[in-house]
């Protein structure tokens, strides 16, 4: 059970306004950008910050969580979840980019856990793509 790496949500109404900036900011590319169909949203990464772009109502549902942990086994961590009775807010599901769960701590702060599959996220990176 490990933590990969922690991203730092900032919640945007479009990626190019933002992406340009945050590229110098850094001195590194987007390295993650793809679209969730299913909830209206286009996400990005560049460094530790994940963006959530869309439109301030399909944002709402999402603009309590305030990190996401890319991790190497969700599994592992729902059942760390379970035996130490922390609260899901969303249940386990699939999203473009693997898996992921939405959980409170114990200090309320509320986190994604996401564990990538790799053939899918290389499926939907729009930068592999440009770079083909």
């Amino acid at each position: 059970m490990k933590i990969k790496k922690a991203y730092f949500r900032m919640y945007v109404n479009n990626l190019d306004d933002v992406l340009p900036f945050y590229q110098k900011l850094y001195g590194l590319p987007v390295n993650l950008r793809f679209k969730y169909e299913e909830m209206h949203l286009e996400l990005a990464s560049i460094g530790h910050f994940l963006f959530v772009a869309g439109t301030p109502d399909d944002l709402k549902p999402f603009s309590q969580t305030k990190i996401t942990f890319l991790v190497d086994s969700l599994d592992d961590f729902l059942t760390y979840f379970e035996e130490n009775k922390i609260k899901i807010i969303r249940k386990p599901r699939k999203v473009p980019t693997g898996r992921n769960v939405t959980v409170q701590h114990p200090d309320e702060l509320i986190a994604e856990y996401v564990e990538h599959q790799v053939s899918e996220v290389q499926a939907v990176n729009l930068m592999s793509h440009e770079k083909s």
